[in-house]
């Protein structure tokens, strides 16, 4: 998860920011049928339009944004991953579409009314404390634009029981009555992580959990993937 304020005050993530080869084989093994996908065009397509990607890592996801939308702009707050966004968008030969800044969600390098559909998935907005962010979404998006924010489901899955016992403080129902008072409706998906080997697998399971709790996963759990239960959260401005 891509967390973080500005460039300059983000908060580290465990997992990208670390160990980033790791996290580029959990990004091409999760979701391989495209079921958030479906769910976000099922809201609004992002054909012909202005996208923002908020905390896009390495830009993974900015090829695919920019083949049919109008412009795409990632903004990511860790350099190191803002580099190599822009090099996978040098050689996706996108460079004319995509758009790769420096920046964090708190205060995004956007002018105001300027985008269209906002994508935000494991990034920053995971409940009570976002506001700010929620309130650079009002500046930026366009009247009748969507933002979306893709988040973990804790209340069911198989991903989702090792979510709750990673972090039992967590409060998946106070959480959801968060995003229902800031005006977003949560849709349920199901999705599932799936990798080319076990050591893929474990080497994903073992940048998102500790040492023990991966441990323990591993042992219990065989194969190259798992079912994953998500949030598709989505706002129309």
């Amino acid at each position: 998860m891509t967390e973080g304020g500005s460039a300059q005050d983000a908060i580290p993530s465990p997992n990208i920011w670390y160990h980033p080869t790791s996290y580029e084989i959990e990004n091409r093994g999760a979701d391989p049928d495209g079921a958030i996908w479906a769910a976000m065009r099922r809201v609004r397509d992002w054909g012909g339009a202005d996208v923002l990607d908020i905390g896009c890592g390495s830009g993974f996801h900015l090829p695919f944004f920019a083949r049919s939308a109008r412009s795409v702009v990632g903004v990511e707050p860790y350099e190191p991953l803002v580099g190599m966004a822009r090099r996978r968008v040098q050689e996706s030969g996108l460079s004319d579409t995509i758009d790769v800044r420096s920046g964090g969600a708190e205060s995004l390098p956007l002018q105001p009314d300027s985008i269209d559909v906002a994508h935000a998935r494991w990034a920053y907005f995971f409940g009570a404390g976002c506001e700010p962010g929620l309130a650079e979404l009002e500046r930026v998006m366009r009247p009748g634009g969507v933002a979306f924010v893709i988040d973990n489901d804790a209340s069911r899955s198989t991903f989702g029981g090792w979510f709750r016992q990673a972090l039992p403080s967590y409060d998946p129902v106070g959480v959801e009555r968060f995003w229902r008072r800031v005006g977003f409706t949560s849709e349920p998906v199901m999705m599932r992580w799936e990798f080319a080997t076990r050591p893929d697998f474990e080497a994903v399971v073992r940048i998102e959990f500790t040492p023990g709790q991966a441990d323990r996963i591993l042992a219990e759990h065989p194969g190259t993937g798992v079912d994953y239960a998500v949030f598709v959260r989505h706002r129309r401005y």
